[in-house]
């Protein structure tokens, strides 16, 4: 496991140092042409490197675009997956997860879905500095896994397919909308009853 990590590790500095860009899947084009971006942790390093992937695909990222795009949660796991015969944890297993989601005109909620990613690093007893540096290259190498699932998952949307979803939220919307009218106005409607009048006793 140690030696797959140091591979991972090795790689993502030879493709850091020839200026490789994260690219989504090569020649696949994307159909939305313009996006809006936002995240819960408005300043977090994957809203950042997102909007760079964007951009890098040619897609214009601004505020007011026409579709909103919004990293709703990311989270992070740790459990222990191996130990040593003294019963310490010789590896973690980190699990890093994405929730996002689509918005458009009324903000109104157009799709929805969560990505996930795993990865593995070693906790030396004996070298807790190296475990701690190795951890950090793990997570940004999760990262760069999350938002290249992200990217591939945005390649295949149309803006066609953002119009139809658009259509269809704001007819549930308006639905919604008359039915809790129409309550409210059935509700309005029924007479009021008095409220009980107890008899007072003759003195």
């Amino acid at each position: 496991m140690m030696k797959r990590n140091l591979m991972v590790i090795g790689l993502a500095v030879l493709l850091s140092a020839c200026g490789f860009q994260l690219r989504g899947t090569g020649d696949v084009q994307f159909a939305l042409k313009e996006l809006d971006v936002s995240a819960r942790n408005a300043y977090g390093e994957t809203v950042k490197d997102v909007r760079k992937a964007l951009e890098y695909n040619d897609v214009r990222v601004y505020p007011g675009a026409p579709y909103r795009l919004i990293l709703t949660d990311e989270r992070e796991e740790r459990r222990s997956a191996s130990f040593t015969s003294s019963a310490r944890t010789a590896e973690y297993e980190l699990t890093i997860s994405l929730d996002y989601e689509i918005r458009g005109s009324k903000d109104l909620l157009l799709m929805r879905n969560k990505l996930e990613t795993q990865g593995y690093y070693n906790q030396d007893g004996n070298n807790l500095i190296g475990g701690d540096q190795e951890a950090v290259q793990i997570r940004k190498e999760m990262r760069r896994e999350l938002i290249q699932q992200l990217v591939q998952r945005l390649q295949q949307v149309s803006p066609d397919q953002l119009d139809q979803l658009q259509q269809a939220a704001e007819a549930k919307a308006k639905a919604e909308a008359e039915a809790l009218e129409a309550a409210r106005q059935q509700q309005a409607a029924q007479p009021q009853q008095s409220p009980i009048q107890l008899p007072v006793p003759a003195q």
